[in-house]
């Protein structure tokens, strides 16, 4: 049986038999280091890890190769494309990304194979927040997206809703939050007809972006915003 290479065998950040990254890849590096420094007890777990499973981070690759056009997401991500990878979709405006939102879109994820997260534009997020929001731009919120794990690709769209592109992409899986009323969730005919199915993921209670800028602008010490 062959071991697993000494910690001596290579200094941190290097793993092992494989040639350094200098890619630039972030997400990548991040988990060849994960390798190497992660504690002695998980190392035996890690060495199962396929180098197939690290070189498919590469596709990820920077946040800014993960935003798209629609056009750009249909030909990457359309019926057509999927080659039996079932792609799941959500949305929201994602102003001060936190925990509620985080957990929400890993809970999406794991429902399929990717995830294309739609992203209301400033002057959606204008129409529906009000003045003074959003207070961080599309782009912004997009390249914070595109660089979480979980998030395969993010487009922005500028209608109040995401049903444009709902009914082009045809996602396999439709996911809202269990806050909104099943027969108020935009684009669920579509998918249906299409055979896909919608999914309600529980709201995580104590965040809220609204009651985060509120505490901010009153000057309240931090603390988990109320919902």
């Amino acid at each position: 049986m062959v071991q697993p290479p000494s910690e001596a065998s290579a200094p941190c950040g290097v793993v092992p038999g494989l040639t350094p990254d200098l890619s630039g890849n972030r997400k990548l590096t991040h988990n060849r280091r994960a390798l190497c420094c992660a504690p002695r007890h998980a190392r035996v777990i890690n060495y199962n890890f396929r180098l197939h499973d690290l070189y498919q981070q590469r596709s990820h690759g920077d946040p800014l190769d993960s935003l798209f056009t629609l056009e750009q997401a249909i030909l990457r991500f359309g019926r057509g494309k999927r080659n039996g990878r079932r792609v799941v979709f959500t949305n929201g405006c994602f102003d001060l990304l936190h925990p509620g939102h985080i957990r929400s879109l890993e809970h999406a994820r794991s429902l399929g194979d990717a995830l294309i997260v739609g992203l209301n534009s400033d002057a959606s997020v204008n129409q529906l927040k009000g003045e003074g929001r959003p207070v961080i731009s599309q782009r912004e919120r997009a390249e914070i997206l595109a660089a979480l794990e979980c998030v395969d690709a993010v487009v922005i769209f500028d209608d109040l809703t995401p049903q444009r592109v709902i009914a082009a992409l045809l996602p396999d899986v439709l996911v809202k939050g269990g806050d909104w009323p099943g027969d108020q969730i935009v684009g669920r005919e579509e998918v249906e007809a299409a055979g896909g199915r919608v999914v309600s993921v529980p709201v995580v209670p104590g965040y809220s972006t609204t009651e985060i800028l509120k505490k901010i602008r009153d000057g309240v010490p931090a603390s988990r915003a109320k919902s």
